[in-house]
């Protein structure tokens, strides 16, 4: 499963390399915008993508971005509640 994560493009910090800086959730990180570049770079300033493996994929709405990064905290909280369930079980099993 491939998984594209929301994040704002912030900056250009390489034209001749298509690179920008995009915030994910507070992280900052740089990617590459070859794959949604259609017109001038600096008009993907504040634009939303979704980055996969240091690509910008595809271009989102911010309505988009904010369910999409909604969805990933479910499943992250979803992922830490099985996790403490598997734990309580193995803990379980131990004193048997």
């Amino acid at each position: 499963m491939c998984l594209g994560i929301p994040g704002q493009i912030i900056e250009i910090t390489d034209e001749a390399r298509l690179m920008a800086l995009a915030d994910v959730s507070g992280v900052r990180r740089e990617v590459n915008i070859a794959p949604v570049l259609t017109g001038e770079i600096h008009d993907l300033i504040g634009a939303w993508v979704l980055i996969h493996v240091g690509f910008a994929m595809a271009l989102i709405d911010e309505d988009e971005a904010a369910a999409t990064l909604e969805a990933l905290k479910g499943l992250g909280e979803a992922q830490e509640t099985l996790e403490a369930m598997a734990e309580g079980a193995k803990a379980l099993e131990a004193r048997a």
